[in-house]
């Protein structure tokens, strides 16, 4: 079962059972120069296991950093691409923390990337569905995340299972390519 978080164009979402799918580990490829658009003919995956760690939101974003150095060239420059991988780098941190205080413990991030967007997956056991708040207020301490979560990226969503849920963020890769 899919819960769409919402899109920027207010479509509603469905998830996506290609993007869901488990592939094997993927080869490194070499770094783009950031001016070539990077290209994923059978996509790029890379999964990193949180349950257990200490710090687990850090780990996650310096797992996201190399990651996205890896396929986009991004975290350098000062540019667009750049602040577009920040934003990336910061709804990881967001995903995480949230399954950390509300989902019982981050279990597994899993960032899967193709020639049209980068998907971002926190998976946890915890059965508690995220909800934005119903109004934002800036001012009060705690709630923004997942209102940051839906500022930055171009769509979110839950998907529920078995053993608990994974949330999932996604950010058009024409975004985190320069000059595209």
């Amino acid at each position: 079962m899919t819960i769409s978080g919402g899109a920027r164009d207010g479509a509603p979402l469905r998830a996506d059972a290609q993007a869901c799918r488990e592939v094997p580990g993927t080869a490194r490829r070499s770094r783009p120069t950031g001016r070539e658009r990077p290209a994923f003919p059978d996509g790029a995956r890379r999964r990193l296991r949180l349950a257990g760690l200490p710090s687990p939101a850090g780990r996650a974003r310096a797992f996201t950093v190399e990651a996205l150095a890896d396929w986009f060239g991004s975290g350098t420059a000062v540019d667009a691409d750049a602040a577009a991988a920040g934003d990336v780098v910061l709804v990881v941190a967001e995903l995480v923390a949230n399954s950390e205080a509300h989902g019982g413990g981050a279990l597994e991030l899993v960032l899967d990337a193709d020639d049209t967007r980068l998907r971002i997956e926190v998976s946890d056991n915890g059965a508690l569905l995220p909800a934005p708040r119903p109004s934002h207020h800036p001012a009060q301490p705690g709630g923004h995340g997942l209102f940051i979560v839906e500022r930055v990226t171009d769509r979110w969503g839950v998907e529920q299972h078995a053993w608990g849920k994974s949330v999932w963020a996604e950010v058009d890769a024409k975004r985190l390519t320069p000059g595209a």
